[in-house]
């Protein structure tokens, strides 16, 4: 069997191990849950919401935690204590990506309420238009709108899995390159 064939067979053991987590209404049912760390739970809460759109689900204790929401998508917002510090200044140790519907006045928004923008709304192969901020602790959030559907295929680099990209350079009917000046 080749490396594709086990990717695949691994994935869906994955997928079925993921859909076998028992239900916890203490806890978001997503089997990936980021904990961001910073110095004011609180003021982050209130900022991530203000700028970013996010709703709290579950506050734990005054300033030790708290589980926020984006549609389905859950973070916890975690205090200082121990090793767990945000992150330094110039550093980058992770993004956090979010889907939204509309990348560009998602921008103006989180600009509005102070956010510093790494990258402006721009437009991807993938079918994606997608913008960077960075929140007042130094955390990158990294916003998602699509604008088409593209097979990964279709622009990927798939050759570890023993699939080719696709030969006709099109995706979902539409040529990439044509798509690509259509959303821009």
């Amino acid at each position: 069997m080749g490396s594709g064939g086990l990717w695949r067979d691994t994935n869906r053991e994955m997928f079925r191990l993921a859909e076998a987590v028992k239900r916890n209404r203490s806890i978001p049912q997503s089997t990936v849950i980021p904990v961001l760390i910073y110095p004011d739970v609180r003021e982050a809460v209130e900022w991530l919401g203000a700028a970013f759109g996010f709703v709290e689900r579950v506050r734990i204790g005054e300033n030790h935690r708290a589980q926020l929401r984006f549609g389905e998508g859950p973070v916890i917002v975690g205090d200082v204590r121990g090793e767990r510090r945000p992150p330094r200044p110039g550093e980058v140790t992770h993004s956090v990506m979010v889907r939204v519907d509309d990348a560009t006045a998602h921008c103006e928004r989180a600009k509005a309420q102070g956010a510093r923008i790494v990258m402006e709304p721009t437009d991807f192969e993938y079918g994606e238009r997608q913008y960077t901020a960075e929140d007042p602790a130094g955390h990158q959030w990294t916003f998602s709108e699509t604008l088409v559907d593209v097979a990964p295929e279709e622009w990927g680099d798939f050759r570890h899995l023993g699939l080719n990209r696709g030969s006709t350079g099109r995706a979902g009917g539409v040529s990439l390159l044509s798509c690509t000046h259509y959303v821009t």
